[in-house]
């Protein structure tokens, strides 16, 4: 009675803090109508919607051994600390969505991105994200590809995981890009990110060998060690013999990171991977809780309106119209296809046991949700004027600060060159119009909060401690992705060669790592040398394709659920599917064929193309038309390459149901024959 009792609550509060972030209209919104329903929502659905599906659709069972145990190898299997998988899994899916994505989508107004990311998270992105989870664990740890392959069948499988693989190299080579460009010229960014790897092999050891099972000790040592990582970033960046150690250009970390990923993927996963993800998560929860006291001791209204005048396509942050692209732009913080790579890669390898599937999978998973909605605030908080003066580029506002200023200001949005030389001087930036991206205006709200109420007079410090906060949440996520590829990648090369597909053969781990490196590594390469600065190359796939992934995930876990008992209870990761197949398919074709040159890519392509051949272009942008021209046909091809795979995983998929609700013969699901677990917290079960 109680249970229902509070469920009611929680569902009474939730209606009534949404009713009025809806429906207020004639005057500014208070930050704590968000939160009130972040906090209602999140709960119901934890407490229970998550409940029901591990009881009644997936009947998690902890008396279970998870292939962690079973097949533990001390470098990719291994039973680990609940909290640490908790921690591994959150900073391998929390990267730079859940941040830039809001950001970047506030341009439509809060309302739309923040309704997206509190029903999206509940209803679609925990789910994949918990039955991804339990069916890896419950098939040895298999990836996606594997998965999709074995309960498909051929065409729908080869797809899928031909499909899967690229898109992920997409995604890395994005997460990475953008890690460079926040660590480039910035030795307190890049000397912390670098502090943090020799503090996680520190960990490790201490937790496996030194001290083993010691996970408190491990933990308040490294979280030491991290906080002085951060503070000593600081320093440095004040000392000016030190400071030219971290001081690099781009190509220089890009070439930083590609081999970071490569020893992250070789690595036994306990002695740097899964305890530098574990420490990160400090930092990343650390200050996502210190943003929400700061919101809630500060309770300010939120600046930017429910909606703005740029719902029909035409802002200057991005193009494209409110339906599809919000649902595009915000995709980690809602539901993201990187996502189920990381529940069908690492993670299943370490889960000790089945019971804590919707602890990792579905609370992770809200716990980023929540990261979005901060973003999305801090975004919101800023003056309008002033966040479309950061997020735009000044051609889109008249080429000049002095025309930006007048278009803004025309559009209604007012804002001064005093105002915004003064912000940057506060902020220890020579300017901010044109920071394109998401990443600095996000560093700007979250300094204006934090600095609110810890101390006006260290925005600077705040701001700084901001971008170098995203370069971390970034980066954890590219070592886990590379490790995920290269479990794929050696998955294929297992049919060209068998030795080549068992995971712990190690010339295989070092081939594999390599081959999935170089090519997300080319990528980036591409992106870092780009004389437009690498994000007109490869952002406009992030979002489309990220979404047609995790499409393809829940095709292949509805797949799963329909061979079970009760296959109608495969609608929870059906609806979600129906609903992102509808998006992603209406926002590539808009990307392929719109006559809108700011849209769609062979549009945008034959547009430069004209004024090329027109002799209209300036010569600093003649120069670089070929490669322009050349970018945007590349991002057709691919778009028009992963819309054709979605579509074959679904067209097989809705194949396989239609002969299951016919009572037709299908192929049984392999999952692992249950054998009991024999560690101490299934003693009980």
């Amino acid at each position: 009675m109680l249970k229902i009792l509070s469920g009611l609550g929680l569902a009474a509060g939730a209606t009534f803090a949404l009713a009025g972030i809806a429906i207020n209209r004639g005057e500014p919104i208070n930050t704590l109508w968000i939160l009130a329903a972040a906090g209602c929502i999140y709960t119901l659905g934890y407490r229970f919607y998550a409940a029901w599906i591990a009881a009644h659709v997936l009947a998690c069972d902890a008396s279970r051994a998870t292939p962690a145990e079973r097949l533990d190898n001390g470098r990719d299997y291994v039973p680990t600390p609940k909290w640490v998988v908790f921690g591994h899994h959150f900073a391998a899916i929390a990267g730079p969505g859940p941040l830039v994505g809001p950001t970047l989508a506030a341009q439509f107004g809060y309302l739309p991105g923040t309704l997206w990311i509190l029903v999206g998270s509940v209803l679609g992105g925990c789910v994949q994200d918990m039955v991804v989870l339990f069916a890896s664990v419950r098939r040895d740890g298999r990836t996606l590809g594997q998965m999709a392959r074995d309960e498909l069948g051929p065409v729908g499988g080869i797809a899928a995981l031909i499909g899967t693989l690229a898109i992920m190299i997409i995604l890395i080579a994005v997460l990475s890009l953008v890690v460079v460009n926040a660590m480039k010229h910035s030795p307190w960014a890049t000397s912390t990110v670098f502090a943090t790897i020799p503090i996680a092999m520190v960990v490790g050891l201490y937790m496996r060998v030194i001290r083993p099972g010691r996970v408190a000790e491990g933990s308040l040592i490294g979280v030491a060690l991290l906080l002085l990582a951060v503070v000593g970033g600081g320093w440095i960046d004040h000392q000016p013999a030190l400071r030219g150690w971290f001081d690099h250009d781009g190509v220089t970390l890009a070439w930083f990171v590609m081999g970071y990923g490569f020893l992250a993927a070789i690595m036994p996963v306990w002695l740097l991977l899964a305890p530098r993800d574990y420490l990160s998560t400090f930092l990343k929860l650390g200050t996502v809780m210190l943003l929400a006291v700061a919101i809630l001791l500060m309770h300010p209204d939120l600046k930017m309106p429910a909606l703005t005048r740029f719902i029909d396509g035409s802002g200057p942050v991005f193009a494209g119209p409110l339906f599809p692209f919000v649902f595009i732009t915000i995709a980690c913080g809602a539901i993201s296809g990187f996502h189920s790579l990381i529940a069908s890669g690492t993670t299943p390898k370490l889960l000790r046991n089945e019971r804590d599937i919707p602890l990792i999978g579905y609370g992770s998973m809200l716990l980023e949700s929540l990261v979005a909605i901060m973003a999305i605030i801090a975004a919101s908080l800023l003056d309008p004027g002033v966040y479309f003066a950061i997020n735009s580029p000044l051609a889109a506002l008249g080429g000049s600060q002095e025309a930006a200023v007048a278009t803004l200001s025309g559009w209604g949005f007012p804002v001064s060159l005093d105002q915004m030389q003064a912000l940057a001087h506060q902020v220890g930036e020579a300017t901010l119009f044109a920071r394109t991206g998401g990443a600095p205006a996000l560093a700007v709200g979250m300094a204006s909060i934090l600095s609110g109420v810890f101390g006006a007079s260290l925005l600077a410090i705040w701001y700084h401690f901001a971008i170098m906060f995203e370069a971390v949440f970034i980066l954890t996520t590219l070592d886990a992705g590379t490790r995920v590829g290269r479990f794929m990648l050696q998955d294929t090369l297992g049919h060209l060669w068998a030795p080549l597909g068992r995971t712990s053969w190690y010339p295989s781990v070092l081939l594999s790592s390599a081959l999935i490196v170089g090519a997300w590594g080319y990528f980036l390469y591409v992106g870092v040398i780009d004389p437009n600065g690498g994000i007109n190359i490869l952002w406009p796939l992030f979002g489309i394709s990220n979404q047609m992934l995790a499409a393809i995930a829940l095709s292949v876990m509805t797949a799963i659920l329909l061979k079970g008992a009760r296959p109608r209870r495969a609608l929870i990761t059906g609806l979600p599917l129906a609903w992102l197949a509808l998006v992603t398919t209406t926002a590539a074709w808009a990307k392929l064929f719109s006559g809108n040159p700011k849209i769609g890519f062979l549009a945008g392509a034959h547009d430069l193309a004209a004024k090329l051949a027109a002799g209209v272009l300036p010569p600093e942008k003649a120069a670089v038309a070929g490669r322009l021209i050349f970018n945007q046909q590349l991002d057709a091809v691919l778009v028009g390459f992963f819309l054709l795979v979605l579509w074959a995983v679904i067209l097989d998929m809705l194949r396989f149901a239609v002969r299951r609700g016919r009572g037709l013969p299908v192929a049984a699901s392999p999952e692992t024959p249950y054998s009991r677990s024999q560690l101490p917290e299934a003693a009980g079960a």
